[in-house]
């Protein structure tokens, strides 16, 4: 933990703790709009100035990451669930159950997880499905476009663990299925799933805004990061901060999820020793082994 790079990992807890406190961090109301401070620049009272229909830029970015947090953490619980259950399921049944099962997850990841977004919310986009928000919409498609990644890890690492000796010593001593599954290979799956969400929390931030910049995922007058860009765009020569800012928000938060999964990945890989730590030990173990040879020469 000491080793890893806090610089560069600290915009993705400072996202996570502006997303969570946002209500208490924000200085106006996102949604107000007040015609006469249209565009204006940077105040005091307004600390990044104004958006074209005069709300405050920097209450609409602050709710724009909880906007992506909340959307980003209900989707990874909910793909994570589906993924887990069905990819375990798979891996511990096997035999027909796990070859259909396989097949449905080779299909889901064989097109990008962006493109079966889109199309699910296309298919939303009919009048049986008037009742849901767009932003419900969206969660649903991108849940069920994510999912599949996790099945296979887990279904991976099933399989891995139904071979260890201890899986068969606990079956032999009359374990259950439910016992063994919960107890001692659950805890592996999580393992392995939990570490590769981290880096998927930054596609799914970056898939939120790309949703919503395409004028498919949050709808106004809610505050999204993808949807400011867009709204900023026909004023980008005039007022550069309308895009600039909500973009660097994003870049900054989708990167450092990249580089915390990044960093949990090594957190488990060995590392290696370096030559002079090596080089001190060979001559640690050289002293100690004269020390020991001088010793049975004297006795």
């Amino acid at each position: 933990m000491k080793n890893w790079p806090w610089l560069v990992l600290s915009p993705a807890l400072l996202f996570v703790l502006i997303g969570v406190f946002a209500p208490l961090l924000m200085t106006h109301d996102p949604f107000k709009q007040d015609y006469t401070l249209i565009l204006q620049g940077p105040s005091v009272s307004n600390f990044l100035g104004t958006d074209y229909l005069g709300r405050d830029l920097f209450s609409r970015v602050i709710g724009g990451a909880r906007t992506s947090l909340v959307a980003m953490s209900v989707v990874l619980l909910a793909a994570l669930v589906i993924g887990v259950i069905i990819g375990s399921f798979a891996g511990y049944v096997g035999g027909r159950t796990e070859l259909v099962l396989i097949s449905i997850i080779d299909i889901a990841l064989a097109l990008p997880s962006l493109v079966i977004a889109l199309a699910l919310i296309g298919v939303f986009s009919g009048d049986a499905w008037s009742w849901m928000s767009d932003y419900w919409k969206m969660i649903i498609a991108l849940t069920l476009a994510w999912w599949a990644n996790y099945a296979r890890m887990s279904r991976a690492v099933v399989v891995a663990e139904l071979q260890q000796p201890y899986i068969e010593a606990a079956r032999v001593m009359g374990a259950s299925h439910m016992w063994i599954f919960s107890r001692h290979i659950l805890p592996h799956v999580l393992g392995l799933v939990v570490v590769y969400a981290s880096a998927d929390a930054g596609a799914l931030v970056l898939a939120i805004a790309t949703l919503s910049f395409l004028g498919l995922g949050v709808a106004p007058p809610i505050p999204e990061w993808g949807q400011m860009l867009v709204d900023g765009m026909n004023y980008i020569e005039e007022y550069p901060s309308l895009v600039v800012i909500p973009g660097v928000a994003l870049t900054a938060v989708v990167v450092s999820f990249n580089l915390l999964g990044e960093a949990f990945a090594l957190q488990k890989v060995p590392r290696a020793v370096r030559g002079s730590l090596l080089g001190r030990k060979k001559a640690a173990r050289a002293v100690e082994e004269a020390t020991r040879v001088a010793t049975e020469a004297k006795v």
